[in-house]
This record gives structure tokens, C-alpha cells and sequence, in this order.
């Protein structure tokens, strides 16, 4: 039975609509809450711990994990909207009976803290305690903002010649929307004053935060077993040891290797920047480009701008120097026969740099010459390209008009010189600021080329001269069937591109030509004509890098920044790394993710961005230099990245509660539950507890008993059943998971990650999250704001796919209105009420019985959605459509004069007890009390229904259509008109008893539904079997209507008579049709026998299920 509006609709008829007026609900919620908080706690109501049947079989369980979240301030709405998704599928699963098991923990591996201490440390030393900043004096901070604001002015109208660029605000000022950022004024957010000195120690991080994380999170209710939380790092002995053992098995397996690998690197942290160590750019790799040489011939134009390229080409040739090179960085050397220019960004800054590998001069942007001086040359024999790494020497600087109109020799071009043109879209932020232009397969270069061409009042504006352009025509190069052998030029007419300020049209020209280019282009110039462009790349590369024409040159992705506020750049180190995209490791990964018996991933498009990933992730490198962590076993210079030692630590939950147990995040020995030793945490002792075909170790004090009692523990948990994380760590964290845990166990899959469900990120009233726009939330705030059970409930509301979902404060503020006068109709209707002001009895009228069928059917309804990860329609049908159906039902007995029965109404509030329980837990526990119900709500059995009575949904929906139906007559009627008659037909007219049995006839019993070509099917038949063609399009639209009912209430929606008796439902509820429409006097009456001069008009309306009203 659907309902009659969408919930939202009926929030007002739910009291929901407005904000509560004052705090008094809110503060009753929070301190049921706390009431609650400290039962459970009593109760020891969230600790699970392996049972079995009398027979010895484990009782099903279920263990949902969700990512430790980074200790380096509090818990925010952020963290909050994602855990829910594992909070509710833990609980909900606790309801159906599974032991279910919810562990957390606490991340403080990396930089993030070590970057924030050592900046707090920089500016006690600076600045004193506590500081006196420079821009806390007014006339200091105006000189510095305006310098700032000077300097962000000065970069955006170097910019403005080539296109829009964003506003002038330094990230400093758009950060808190005042200026500079301090890290003692961060903390000074969240911790006394006087306390901020201690947090220069990284360590002190570590002691603070995680232990107010447990306290907020349980604020939450989040229904952890905090017996198995745990934080990272080597302050933790026991984890520390988990660590070192699961490396020592990669190396035995050989995934982790050592050599040079290129990776995004931070030269202010002179080390690796992973993911986490990162506040710009997460998910960002390196990219492989290759630099192609063009040689600077002399001047050859007289031009003034020339002289500072002169006197360089002079010095070079004195000091015996290999020659002058721009160095364009290209995605495509294959197409370099078909070169005819080279552009630069008049407005650019470049700079000629001396290589040493090369001993030539390359001229590059500034940014681009501090990444190749961090890059190898010749790996194999540990060459760079300068001698000093990340430092190169800078003969010369120039401006980007002091480089136009230069002669040029380009490598493999048909052209014997080409000359420096200006481009005015370069971006200094990509590449090395310089392009070679290849217009024949390039649709920006194709533009650019022929405005040179056709607008001589530009090309003049530059001193560009017409010998420097007219020449050079478009060189075919590669074929592409259906785009010719100038693909560029084909597209770029075939859009009507006709200036590069065509974005829009340009990008997709750019796309279509590149992708088809490679896909099923044909090289028709030079040595590789004839094959597929596909084949030919690699080989023209390595040609060209070969003769010295070209180098491989790497940078990131996009942009990187270092949490030590460090663009960061490409690097070639020695690096221990783990072999991710190794084939055999990568398919075994593969196999398992794209098996739906395996794994769920919930959704198709994050199945596609799994194996994206497994396609993208290749060697990771896995250490650094320095930073929080744990060292690498066999070579301890080493530290082991963030992400990396993340991967499969949900298996330590299993077993954390024998080793640390409650009140020991960080380990201490002391407060071991079974008096363990972190130095007897051998790799045997590991590899007993958790790989298969291992002896009980010999060389350990643990007792044997313990040691299997742990492996008992893994093996019951184990494999995870499902993982809730946000999409940002499907690329890394997640990928990397699955790998781990296929590598350490290898030899049985069926322990691997069963489930990953992902989320999009939170807005709040439908912006980002932002501190700058007030709307930044820590959890405890927002508990404080609203109670954890309306946030929880807005939470729910907020939305559940990858895209970004939408916490709304008017929800959560609805929420505590509506969770209050709730509790205050059941406590006044049912657990205070008179009995006497209640039926009871066995003896269940139509409408009790259509309320609780209702009931069931919701019941199930919900449990559906929640099996999905489903929890806004979840929150929709167990607790907006539940009080629609409450609702309706109060409104028919107290409308018809009847009370309402006891026994239906208890029905259905402990069903919505237990329902609504995974998200609103308190809600639920305190009005479980209140009923007078043993044992916990939360450890209460789902509520067992019977199946939907369709028959009877389908009675409702009659009464309910019928009413909406009603209301619209009557809201047309003429003032005055008074007379009331509802019109009943039972027969369909001939045409559409003719349609409904041609449907039946189609109708497949066994899997209750039509073919496929069912809608074809009929268009044959009505063409056949109508005789009437004007009535075609009206059995079409009844067919189409019928078959929808059928979908909805099965084959007795074909019947050719109505199957329920209309008149008795409608006589039933007259008092409550009349109260409804607000009228005095209503009847109900056949309209085959009618005595009453009804319309045609009116009488064509009627149809079996669909009275209708008429008013005169």
C-alpha cells in the first residue's frame, strides 16, 4: 500500500515542520540519552564475543569495520554522516539476531601530526608563549595582508591574457576568509590555552585526542566494543609488533621490493608525500611525459628581444656546451613528424637550466626545472639529470615574449626550422610552460596556428612576422577512418570552432581526436607508416629518447601539497615499495572484487571505479625518512607510510581485546588483559593466530590456551563482512585492502573482504562544510545541537549514494519534534492511557485489520532498505510512512467514532521500536522501557510479521485514491452545492473486459510477471482485436495503468470485476469520508440501477476501483 504523499509531504501533518521553539525537547533527548549511554555501559551491551550452538556451531555473525579516523583534532559531521553507515548496518544486523560486532580505532601514522607539531614548535620558538604574532598588531597585519592581496593581484593579471582566471585571494586569506593561519590558534579551538605548548610534541597528540574521540564517539552511541580499540604507531607495542609481522610476510612473498621509482615527492620533507601526508591532491600519481628537444638556431631576425638568446647561445658555445633546447613536455611523441611551431605564454616567466647528464641547456619554467632536477636520467646506473639532487642551476631567465619569433630545429619534423609563436591558454602550472605544435592532429594548436594566419593584426601585436607563419602548413601525418589525415582540422570544422576561447567545443574536439587517434589511428608519415598508432608510440618514444631527442620526464597528476604546505613534485628515489599491479597478485584481486558471490560493492559504478583502481594502483611506495609510525623490520632508516599500514589491520580487532582490552588505546603493557608482553608478539606467534598450516610457537610465554583462544577469535570473525568508507579511498586504501589481504591469505580467499560500502561527502544545508562559512560541525557540536538521535535521524535523511549527500539542520531540528511528540502520544495513548479508551479483543475490524497489515508490510519494507545500505528510503518507510499509516488510521477511528485497538496500536509501536532502532537507538531503548519489555532494545529480534496481505493493500489504497479523488471533486464544486453522491461501478464496459483478458492470457503465474514484449505485444493485438482505431490509444493507456497494478498487487489486479466489495468499504467509512470532506450528508450508490440523473460526463468517470464523487 503506497503511501499518499511523498514523507516529505507529510512532515507538517507530523508536527515536524518547524524548529522546536526553545531547547526543553532537545535537552529531555540528551539526557535520555546519557541515561541510556551509562545502561549500555552496564550492560556491556555492544561487546561481542564468539558463540556457538550447543553442537559447536558458530551463531552467524557479522563484523562491519569502518576507516580509524585521523587523531589530530576532533570527530566532525563528516566522520559522523560516514560512520552512521556502518553504526546502522551494525545494529540493524544485532536486531536480526547475528552477533555483530562494530570495533574502531585511531589513526596517527604519517605527517599530519608531525607537520602540526612542528609548526606549533616553530612558532613557540618564533613568537613566545604564549605568541604575540606579527598580525595580531593591526597596522603589521593591514601591510601584510595587503601584501598578499598585492602579490595575488600581480600573479592573476600576469594570467589575465590568457583567459578567466579565479579571484585575487592568497589561499592564506580565503582560508579563514582574514589572513594567516597559526597552528596555535587552531588548537586554541579546541584545547585551554594554556595546554597548547604540550602538542610541539607529536607524542602529546597522541595522549590527547584518541581518548576524547572514544568519549564523543560514545556520545554518538555508536555501539563500539571499545574493548578492541587501539591507536596506531610505534607508541602502541602490541599493534607496532602486528606491523612488522605483516611486512615480514610481504617481503617473504615478495611483494615488497626496493629500487628507484618515480614518486610525488615533497622536497621540504625531503621524503615520499603518500595520500595521507597530503592537504591537496589525494589519489594523485605520477605522470609519465616525454620532453622533446628543440634546438635554438641563431636569431635570425633582427629583433631586439633576441639579445639575452644571443649572448646564452654565445657562452654555451665558449664553455663547450651541447647546445640551447625548449623542452616541450608531450603525452604524444608519435605525432612530432607533423610539428610546425612551438608556442610560449607571452606573459610567462622561463628560465634556461643547466643539465648536467646532458651538459646541454633546457628552457623551462621554474617549476618544471625544480622537478627534473629530482629526477634519473639513467636509472639503471643511478645517473641524474643535475648533479646535486632537487637543485639545478639557472643560467639565464627570460620572459615569454623575450623567446618569440626564435628559430627552432625540431626533432623528426618535415620542417627544416620553426620559430617560437605565442599561445595565450598555456598554463605555467602544467608541463614546462612551453608546447610544440603539431596542428594536423591537435586542435588547440590548429586554432592557434590559424589565427596567427588570419589575423595579421595579432601575430603583429606580438612582432610575429609573416615568414615566421605563412610557411608552415598543416603536415598529415596519421589517418583516423571517417576523420581523414588531419583529424584536428576536421573536427575543428566540423564544430565551427573558430577561436581558441571555444572551451567547450575545443575539449571535446581534444578528447574525440586523441582517443580515436590512438584507438584506430594509422601512421602515414615516416619510418612507422602503416601501423596502428597504438603500436607505433612506444617505439617512436624509445627511438627518440634512444638518439637524444627525447627524455622521460614525470609530475604529478594535478597539484600536490604537502600538510607542510609544499607543491610537491615528481621524484626518482630508492624506495622500499610494495609490487601492487603485479599480474598474478592484481587478477587474484580482480577475480574475487568482480564476483558478486565474493564481494558486494552495493553499487555498479563503484564496482567500475574497483576495477579502475586495480587497472591504476601500481608499485606504492610504501616508507619514508621520517614521521609516525612503524619501522621497517629489516631496515629500520625506514618508516612505514600511512596507507600502508592500514590494509589489514581490521584483523587485529579480532584479537586486540586479549592483548590492550578497554581504557588502553595505547597499549600499556600493565593493562595487558591476559598479562601478554609486547616482546612475546613473535612473527610465529602472528603466524599461528592467523595463517593456516602454522605450528603453536614454542618460543613464546604466552600460554597455548591463549594462543588459541585467539586463533578461535580470528577464525570466528573472520572474513569481514563489510567495510564503510567514503569514495575518496576506493583508489587507495581500499584497493590496497584487498590486495594485502589476498597476499598474506593467499592460500584462502574466503577470507578476504566480503563487502565494501561507499558514500559520497556531506554538505550541510546543500554547501561544503566549511569553517569560513559557519557551517563547520564537529560531532560533539552537532550532538549538542540537536541530541546524537536527530542527528543520527538527519543523518539517515542526508542521502546514501556515491554523490555528495546533504545534512539539513531544519531536519535535525524536526527531528527532536518529532521524536518527542512521538514518545508523548504513546506514552499518553498506550503505556498511561485507560485501558477502557482502547478495544481490545481478538475480534479486528477491516480498518485494524489494513493498519496492521500495514504495519507488516513496512516492517518488511524497512529491512529491505537497510539490507541495501539504504538508509534514507529505510528512514522513509520505517518511520515517516509508519506515521502516515498511524496517522490514517487515528483519523478513520476518531472520524467513524470508533476507538482504536489496543492491540494494533501496541503492534505497531513495538515494531517501530525495533525498527527505527538502528538509527535512533536511545529513541528506541527508552520507549522499550517505557512499554515494559525485557532486556534491551538494542539487543531486541527484529519484529516477525507475516507477508503483506496484497488483497487487503490493495482495499487501502481503494479508500485512499478514492478520498484523494474525492477531495479534488469537492474542491471544484461550486459554492452552494451541497448534494453528495459517491458513484460505485462493479463492471468494466466490454472494451476493457476484452483488454483484461487478453492480459491474463499473457500473464506468466509462475514468475508473476509479462514478457518482455509485453508492450509490443499488445500494440499487435489492439491493431487486430479493436475495431474502433480511435479506442487504441485508450486501451494502450488502460493497459499500461493495468499492468502496473498487477506489478503492485499480483494477478488480481486482471480481474474483470472488481474483487473487493467498494460499497461496503465506502459505507464502512462514511462517517470518516464525510468528516474528511467536510459535508454533512453523503450516499453511496450503484450506478447500474441508478435512479438519479447522473451525466454521461460524470457516469464515463466510474470504473471498477475508481468511484467517483458527484456534487450538485
Amino acid at each position: 500500500m503506497a503511501p499518499a504523499a511523498p514523507p516529505a509531504a507529510e512532515m507538517a501533518n507530523l508536527s515536524v515542520s518547524t524548529a522546536p521553539k526553545g531547547t526543553a525537547k532537545r535537552d529531555a533527548l540528551c539526557a535520555s540519552e546519557v541515561e541510556v549511554q551509562a545502561m549500555w555501559e552496564r550492560e556491556k551491551a555492544f561487546e561481542s564475543n564468539p558463540c556457538y550452538d550447543e553442537d559447536g556451531n558458530k551463531k552467524e555473525k557479522f563484523i562491519v569495520t569502518f576507516p580509524y579516523p585521523y587523531s589530530n583534532g576532533h570527530l566532525h559531521l563528516g566522520h559522523a554522516f560516514s560512520l552512521t553507515k556502518a553504526v546502522f548496518r551494525a545494529q540493524f544486523e544485532r536486531n536480526r539476531g547475528k552477533n555483530s560486532l562494530f570495533p574502531f580505532a585511531f589513526h596517527c601514522t604519517g605527517m599530519p601530526i608531525q607537520a602540526a607539531a612542528n609548526k606549533l614548535k616553530s612558532e613557540i620558538e618564533l613568537y613566545g608563549v604564549p605568541p604575540k604574532f606579527p598580525e595580531e598588531d593591526p597596522e603589521v597585519r593591514a601591510q601584510m595582508e595587503a601584501e598578499l592581496a598585492a602579490a595575488a593581484k600581480a600573479k592573476a593579471d600576469k594570467q589575465a591574457a590568457g583567459g578567466k582566471v579565479k579571484g585575487g585571494k592568497t589561499k592564506l586569506i580565503q582560508k579563514t576568509g582574514t589572513g594567516i593561519v597559526r597552528q596555535w590558534n587552531i588548537l586554541k579551538r579546541m584545547v585551554p590555552e594554556e595546554e597548547i605548548p604540550k602538542f610541539a610534541d607529536p607524542i602529546y597528540w597522541l595522549m590527547h585526542f584518541p581518548p576524547i574521540g572514544v568519549d564523543h564517539m560514545k556520545r554518538f552511541g555508536s555501539g563500539v566494543d571499545w574493548r578492541r580499540a587501539f591507536i596506531t604507531t610505534s607508541v602502541n607495542g602490541y599493534y607496532d609488533a602486528f606491523i612488522r609481522w605483516q611486512f615480514n610476510v610481504l617481503k617473504q612473498k615478495g611483494k615488497v621490493l626496493f629500487g628507484k621509482r618515480n614518486n610525488v615527492y615533497s622536497l621540504v620533507d625531503g621524503q615520499v608525500c603518500a595520500d595521507h601526508d597530503r592537504s591537496e591532491g589525494e589519489g594523485v600519481g605520477p605522470q609519465e611525459y616525454v620532453l622533446i628537444k628543440l634546438k635554438v638556431l641563431a636569431p635570425d631576425h633582427g629583433q631586439e628581444r633576441h639579445g639575452k638568446m644571443e649572448k646564452l647561445l654565445k657562452r654555451v658555445e665558449d664553455e663547450g656546451k651541447k647546445g640551447v633546447y625548449f623542452v616541450p613536455a608531450t603525452l604524444r611523441p608519435e605525432t612530432m613528424y607533423g610539428q610546425t611551431n612551438c608556442f610560449v605564454l607571452p606573459t610567462g616567466e622561463y628560465g634556461a637550466y643547466y643539465v648536467d647528464a646532458t651538459d646541454e641547456v633546457f628552457i623551462m619554467s621554474a617549476r618544471s626545472a625544480r622537478g627534473l632536477s629530482c629526477q634519473a636520467y639513467d636509472a639503471a646506473n643511478d645517473v641524474y639529470f643535475t648533479k646535486e639532487f632537487g637543485k639545478i642551476e639557472c643560467l639565464e631567465t627570460f620572459t615569454g615574449d623575450e623567446l618569440l619569433g626564435l628559430p627552432l630545429k625540431a626533432p623528426n619534423a618535415t620542417y627544416e626550422k620553426v620559430y617560437t609563436l605565442p599561445l595565450l591558454t598555456i598554463s605555467m602550472g602544467k608541463g614546462t610552460g612551453v608546447v610544440t605544435s603539431v596542428p594536423s592532429d591537435a586542435p588547440d594548436d590548429y586554432v592557434a596556428l590559424k589565427a596567427l594566419k588570419d589575423k595579421p593584426d595579432f601575430a603583429a601585436k606580438y612582432d610575429i612576422t609573416p615568414d615566421m607563419v605563412e610557411p608552415f602548413d598543416v603536415v598529415p601525418i596519421i589517418s583516423i577512418e571517417g576523420y581523414g589525415d588531419a583529424s584536428a582540422v576536421f573536427m575543428c570544422e566540423k564544430l565551427k570552432i573558430s577561436s581558441f576561447n571555444d572551451k567547450s567545443k575545443l575539449a571535446q574536439a581534444k578528447d574525440e581526436t586523441y582517443l580515436k587517434g590512438f584507438t584506430i589511428g594509422v601512421m602515414t608519415y615516416g619510418p612507422h607508416a602503416g601501423k596502428k598508432v597504438s603500436e607505433a608510440k612506444q617505439l617512436i618514444r624509445d627511438e627518440m629518447i634512444a638518439a637524444g631527442q627525447a627524455h622521460l620526464y614525470f609530475e604529478p597528476e594535478s597539484k600536490v601539497v604537502s600538510r607542510t604546505n609544499d607543491e610537491c613534485v615528481v621524484a626518482s628515489t630508492d624506495q622500499w615499495y610494495l609490487a601492487y599491479g603485479e599480474d598474478s597478485w592484481c587478477s587474484a584481486v580482480k577475480k574475487h572484487v568482480l564476483d558478486g558471490e565474493t564481494f558486494d560493492a552495493f553499487h555498479e559504478s563503484t564496482l567500475e571505479k574497483y576495477e579502475q583502481s586495480l587497472n591504476w594502483l601500481k608499485e606504492w611506495a610504501c616508507t619514508r625518512q621520517f614521521g609516525l609510525g612503524t619501522n621497517l623490520p629489516w631496515d629500520k632508516e625506514w618508516v612505514i607510510e600511512s596507507l600502508s599500514d592500514s590494509t589489514i589491520y581490521m584483523s587485529y580487532y579480532t584479537i586486540a581485546h586479549y592483548l590492550q582490552g578497554e581504557n588502553n588505546l595505547n597499549g600499556d603493557e600493565s593493562l595487558s588483559p591476559e598479562n601478554i608482553k609486547v616482546n612475546d608478539l613473535t612473527d610465529d606467534v602472528f603466524n599461528f593466530i592467523y595463517r593456516k598450516g602454522f605450528p603453536l610457537p614454542s618460543n613464546t610465554a604466552i600460554p597455548s590456551e591463549t594462543l588459541e583462544k585467539m586463533k578461535a577469535e580470528f577464525r570466528y570473525w573472520y572474513p569481514m563482512d563489510l567495510r564503510v568508507s567514503g569514495k575518496d579511498l576506493i583508489p587507495n586504501h581500499l584497493t590496497m585492502a584487498l590486495y594485502n589481504h589476498a597476499a598474506i591469505w593467499e592460500d584462502e580467499p574466503e577470507l578476504w573482504p566480503r563487502g565494501y560500502y561507499t558514500n559520497g561527502f556531506v554538505m550541510v544545508d546543500a554547501e561544503k562544510m566549511s569553517k569560513s562559512k559557519g557551517n563547520f560541525l564537529t560531532l560533539l557540536e552537532t550532538i549538542n545541537m540537536y541530541s546524537a538521535d536527530a542527528t543520527r535521524f538527519a543523518c539517515a535523511d542526508a542521502g546514501d549514494s556515491l554523490d555528495d549527500a546533504n545534512f539539513e539542520r531544519a531536519t535535525a531540528n524536526a527531528a527532536i519534534v518529532s521524536l518527542s511528540n512521538e514518545s508523548a502520544w504513546i506514552k499518553e495513548n498506550l503505556i498511561d492511557a485507560d485501558k477502557s479508551a482502547m478495544r481490545s479483543g481478538e475480534s479486528l475490524g477491516h480498518m485494524d485489520k489494513v493498519f496492521q497489515n500495514e504495519t507488516n508490510r513496512l516492517v518488511k519494507a524497512t529491512e529491505e532498505s537497510f539490507e541495501g545500505m539504504m538508509y534514507k528510503e529505510g528512514l522513509n518507510k520505517g518511520w515517516f510512512e509508519m506515521m502516515i499509516a498511524r496517522n490514517e488510521y487515528r483519523a478513520w477511528c476518531q472520524d467513524s467514532g470508533i476507538a482504536m485497538h489496543e492491540g494494533v496500536v501496541r503492534h505497531w509501536v513495538e515494531s517501530l521500536a525495533i525498527i527505527i532502532c538502528p538509527i535512533c537507538p536511545h529513541w528506541s531503548e527508552t520507549l522499550w522501557k517505557d512499554l515494559g519489555k525485557e532486556g534491551l532494545a538494542v539487543r531486541a529480534p527484529w519484529p516477525t510479521v507475516g507477508e503483506e496481505d496484497k488483497f487487503l493493500s490493495r482495499q487501502a489504497k481503494f479508500l485512499r485514491d478514492s478520498l484523494k479523488s474525492f477531495r479534488n471533486s469537492a474542491g471544484k464544486a461550486k459554492k452552494g452545492w451541497k448534494e453528495a453522491t459517491i458513484l460505485v461501478a462493479d463492471d468494466y464496459p466490454q472494451w476493457k473486459v476484452d483488454a483484461l483478458l487478453w492480459m491474463q492470457s499473457q500473464y506468466d503465474a509462475a514468475s508473476g510477471s509479462f514478457a518482455p514484449t509485453f508492450m509490443k505485444d499488445l500494440k499487435t493485438w489492439s491493431a487486430t482485436n479493436v475495431t474502433d482505431k480511435k479506442q487504441i490509444k485508450f486501451v494502450m493507456q488502460f493497459v499500461s495503468f493495468m499492468k502496473r497494478e498487477v506489478e503492485d498487487c499480483g494477478e488480481s489486479g486482471m480481474d474483470t470485476k472488481c474483487p473487493f466489495d467498494q460499497m461496503g468499504i465506502l459505507k464502512e467509512s462514511i462517517s470518516y469520508i464525510k468528516s474528511q470532506l467536510n459535508l454533512e450528508e453523503v450516499i453511496v450508490v450503484q450506478l447500474d440501477g441508478c435512479d438519479l440523473p447522473v451525466p454521461d460526463k460524470v457516469a464515463q468517470n466510474v470504473s471498477p476501483g475508481k468511484p467517483t464523487l458527484w456534487m450538485r
